[in-house]
C-alpha cells in the first residue's frame, strides 16, 4: 500500500485546500455587507492661524468628531483604521490632503464615538495658500479583515473656510 509519508502528505494537502476554500468563502461573504456609516465634524474654534518664520501657513483647530461606524463591522472585521483629513486645492496642487486626527477602532462597541479634540497633527501648508481658503473635512476609513481584501471608503463634508487674516 501507500507509505505513512504519502498518506500524511495527502491529508495535509486536503486540509490546506479546505482551509483555503473556507477563507475564500469568508472573504466573499463580506461583499454581501452594505455598510451605512455616518459622521459629522464641527470646527468649534480656530485656536491659531499664523504664518511661520519660514513662510508657511499653520492652523490649529478645536474639533468635535462624531461618527457611527458600527455598520462597518462584520464577523470578519479585525479592526478599522479611521482618520480625518483636511482637503483643499492650490494653484500648484489640485489636491492637498492633511491628516488632522486618526484612530484605531478595535471592535463594534467602540465604533460609535464623539471626540472633542484639537488637531492631532499640524495643519501646515507649504506656502501662504490658506488665508480665506475653503476646504473639505473628509473622514476616511480602512476596514482590516481577518481574512480577505482590505476595504477603504470615506465621507466628504464640504463647506469649511479658514479666516482671511492671521490670528
Amino acid at each position: 500500500m501507500h507509505s505513512f509519508g504519502y498518506r500524511a502528505n495527502a491529508l495535509l494537502t486536503f486540509s490546506l485546500t479546505i482551509l483555503a476554500f473556507m477563507c475564500a468563502i469568508a472573504s466573499l461573504s463580506d461583499s454581501l455587507n452594505s455598510p451605512s456609516p455616518s459622521a459629522q465634524v464641527q470646527v468649534l474654534n480656530i485656536n491659531w492661524f499664523q504664518k511661520q518664520p519660514n513662510g508657511n501657513d499653520e492652523v490649529s483647530m478645536t474639533l468635535n468628531i462624531s461618527a457611527d461606524l458600527q455598520s462597518l463591522f462584520t464577523w470578519n472585521t479585525k479592526q478599522v483604521f479611521v482618520y480625518l483629513a483636511a482637503e483643499y486645492d492650490t494653484p500648484k496642487n489640485s489636491l492637498n490632503q492633511i491628516s488632522l486626527w486618526d484612530g484605531i477602532i478595535p471592535s463594534k462597541e467602540h465604533a460609535k464615538f464623539l471626540i472633542h479634540t484639537s488637531n492631532k497633527y499640524r495643519f501646515i501648508d507649504q506656502g501662504t495658500n490658506l488665508r480665506g481658503k475653503e476646504f473639505n473635512l473628509t473622514l476616511h476609513w480602512h476596514v482590516m479583515p481577518k481574512t480577505g481584501k482590505m476595504l477603504a471608503d470615506k465621507i466628504v463634508m464640504p463647506g469649511y473656510r479658514l479666516p482671511v487674516e492671521y490670528r
